[in-house]
């Protein structure tokens, strides 16, 4: 298993269990993100790893490639000098550097192509990261939106309801009641005074009458003296 392969099994199952025990998609997402961000700085340090490695095995061909030539140089200057016995013995060590230089060519291409792919995957996962970031404030927006409409749809649900409205209508009655109530004490008050007003008149005009019969009487009396 390659660097990311591990590195996304190990997110994926980090994230499943976030999602899993979620309850606040705010700090969800945070998490996720900062759990993206230690990920990155995982794969970076292998990257950078991997090209330590590459520039050691060129470093190390290049090496051995310059000492298989040095040896070569001194196989001719051991000609020159009519000592071919020290001649074939610098050609042998300049076969066997040629042929460590060789094989640490092969490797360091492939080194080479290894970290390409790496660099290429780690551009790829920071465009993602990017993307992910952006797109972060997106859900989150969305989130407190969606959760706001649950709360208004939740309220209006409630509203529904008829027993809010049904003691709103008991309490009208009760107030017309006490209305009601109120302007027939009001209206009895004004009768008791106009019954006591009326008796009062009714006292004065027996009054009156008593006054006119007496002096009635009186001219009676005078009338039958004479």
């Amino acid at each position: 298993m390659g660097i990311f392969d591990r590195i996304s099994t190990i997110f994926k199952a980090n994230v499943n269990h976030m999602i899993s025990k979620a309850e606040d998609p705010e700090k969800m997402l945070n998490q996720i993100t900062e759990e993206m961000r230690e990920q990155l700085v995982k794969v970076k340090q292998q990257v950078t790893s991997a090209i330590a490695d590459e520039k050691r095995l060129q470093k190390q061909y290049r090496k051995e490639n310059e000492t298989a030539q040095e040896w070569e140089r001194k196989a001719t200057l051991a000609l020159e000098k009519g000592s071919e016995d020290l001649a074939r013995e610098a050609l042998v060590r300049r076969k066997e550097h040629a042929n460590l230089a060789a094989e640490y060519e092969v490797q360091w291409n492939k080194q080479k192509q290894a970290v390409e792919t790496l660099k290429e995957n780690l551009r790829s996962l920071e465009r993602k990261i990017d993307e992910a970031n952006r797109k972060k404030g997106l859900l989150i927006a969305r989130q407190k939106r969606a959760q706001a409409q649950k709360q208004i749809h939740e309220t209006m649900a409630g509203l529904k309801d008829s027993s809010a409205f049904d003691s709103f209508a008991r309490m009208e009655e009760k107030v017309e009641d006490t209305e009601a109530r109120a302007d027939a004490a009001e209206e009895m008050a004004v009768d008791e005074d106009d019954i006591l007003e009326d008796q009062f008149a009714a006292l004065e005009d027996t009054g009156d009458i008593d006054a006119e019969l007496a002096a009635l009487k009186t001219k009676l009396d005078k009338s039958g003296d004479a």
